[in-house]
């Protein structure tokens, strides 16, 4: 099983970045993906949500109106589209693929926004 994260990177204040994450290894399309982020020193938090249909979206109240979360389970990625980003969206962005029990992780890609 594999979930490669890929779009970190440095941005200003304002800007915007789409982060991907690429599956295999498991049957994407049935499972529910997620995006969390940890930034220094705080405990890693949900970002955003989607079904394993795409039907269904939730979002943090911190990134809602600003993030978007899609996926395209033909080519077994989900993507986080992030516009007007803020200093304190800094983080490390994780992909997370949750089909209980079963519970994968990506290896992480860094946002850093600042000027």
């Amino acid at each position: 099983v594999q979930l490669v994260e890929s779009g970190g990177g440095l941005v200003q204040p304002g800007g915007s970045l789409r982060l991907s994450c690429a599956g295999s290894g498991f049957t994407f399309s049935s499972y529910v993906m997620r995006w969390y982020r940890q930034a220094p020193g705080k405990e890693r938090a949900l970002v955003a949500h989607i079904s394993s249909t795409g039907g269904s979206t939730f979002y943090a109240d911190s990134v809602k109106g600003r993030f978007t979360i899609s996926r395209d389970n033909a080519k077994n990625t989900v993507y986080l589209q992030m516009n007007s980003l803020k200093p304190e969206d800094t983080a490390t962005y994780y992909c997370n693929a949750l089909q209980r029990p079963a519970n994968y992780w990506g290896q992480g890609t860094q946002v850093t926004v600042s000027s």
